[in-house]
């Protein structure tokens, strides 16, 4: 019974390390990011855990930024620690996937009215570090780009909305792909901050991910 540890009590173990990376990423220096992130694989947090609490971190940079109580080069700061902490934990996201699954093209973006990105560049770089070939629009993307990448040989798309009136543009770009003949070859992902799982279920979406973690294991079970 000593060590009958239950999952909920694993991820309590790392608490202090989710709440450094989060503070760390929100200081938006690249030395402290880096070195809350070393700190956190050295107490043995996942990779994918470790992502995830910087993604948090991320989103509160966004609000912040959109306040006005950041300013651009501390986003991009913010990012750059990001990118420098990707480079470092790829390789442990790679091997977690299957060297024998086949890689699909994957189409993403943030669906055009909306210029929100952080969570979809975040899964974009998850999606590349295990294995897939990753074509990101950025933001605000016309529905014909989409179509236009997914007629190019992507069988994946996945979509971002973080504001309830452009939302609809996910729907809009699953019925495109319906008149087009298209929509049986591909599998949709959809997210972002209003979206629901009622939601995707409603417009017919595959995907549903309220994380960037928990799309990429969705996709890579696919």
């Amino acid at each position: 019974m000593l060590h009958n540890v239950t999952e909920r009590e694993k991820m309590t173990d790392f608490k202090n390390e989710e709440k450094n990376l989060h503070d760390a990423v929100v200081a938006f220096k690249v030395p402290g990011i880096q070195e809350a992130v070393e700190n956190a694989r050295k107490a043995g947090m996942p990779a994918t855990a470790i992502i995830d609490a910087m993604g948090s971190g991320m989103s509160e940079v966004g609000v912040l930024f959109e306040r006005g109580k950041l300013f651009l080069p501390h986003v991009l700061s913010a990012a750059a620690g990001m990118k420098a902490a990707m480079e470092v934990l790829g390789p442990e996201l790679a091997s977690s996937g299957s060297d024998s699954m086949k890689r699909a093209s994957v189409v993403m973006g943030t669906v055009e009215g909306d210029v929100h990105d952080i969570g979809k560049s975040i899964c974009s770089t998850m999606l590349q570090c295990a294995g897939f070939d990753v074509h990101d629009l950025g933001r605000d993307v016309p529905k014909g780009s989409f179509i236009n990448e997914l007629k190019g040989g992507c069988t994946m798309i996945g979509m971002s909305a973080l504001m309830t009136t452009t939302m609809t543009v996910q729907r809009d770009v699953i019925e495109i792909l319906k008149n087009e003949g298209m929509r049986d070859k591909i599998t949709v992902m959809v997210g972002g901050a209003p979206v629901t799982q009622a939601w995707a279920d409603k417009i017919g979406a595959d995907i549903y991910g309220e994380s960037a973690s928990e799309t990429t294991r969705k996709v890579k079970e696919l």
